[in-house]
């Protein structure tokens, strides 16, 4: 079945402009923003220690969250998905969603450098306004399981840099 709906994907170091560019996307009307830095917050807060933590946490979100979102897409409400594309797997259950609900899509890339990503993330935790503050040698161990998006894995990606 194909709808009208569209799933916006992102993907992209964390403070690369991801939360910033899905809320612009979510403004649109028939449009949905589901934020995993929300709903882990509110869910999980308290089991958020480590990365091994956010992956299980992550993954049972996922899980919870899979039929829902088919459920959007499938009514017909494009859904903008703030949870990171940043890795294969994760690409693989976004992929799952889209099949699942016979919808367009697009994976918004953020190609940002780190230095850029760094100078951002100092200032997103000085306002104290994000769910988690993450530090430089926090920023630099997550990303380092980045994995930036190949075409052959099927997505219709738009890519996104600093200029």
């Amino acid at each position: 079945m194909t709808t009208q709906a569209t799933l916006h994907l992102v993907c992209g170091k964390i403070a690369s402009g991801k939360s910033t560019f899905a809320r612009e996307l979510a403004a649109k009307p028939g449009t949905i923003l589901l934020q995993e830095d929300h709903w882990l917050s509110s869910l999980y807060a308290d089991e958020l220690s480590t990365i091994a933590d956010y992956v299980r946490c992550s993954r049972r979100l996922r899980q919870a969250m899979t039929p829902h979102i088919t459920a959007l897409l499938q009514q017909r409400l494009s859904v903008v998905l703030d949870f990171p594309a940043n890795t294969f797997e994760n690409r693989q259950w976004m992929m799952g969603l889209i099949k699942a609900a016979g919808c367009q899509h697009q994976l918004h890339f953020f190609d940002i450098a780190d230095e850029v990503c760094k100078a951002r993330l100092s200032l997103r935790n000085a306002a104290g306004e994000h769910e988690f503050s993450v530090s430089e040698t926090e920023f630099d161990r997550i990303s380092s399981h980045f994995q930036p998006p190949s075409e052959d894995e099927g997505f219709d990606l738009l890519i996104h840099t600093a200029e």
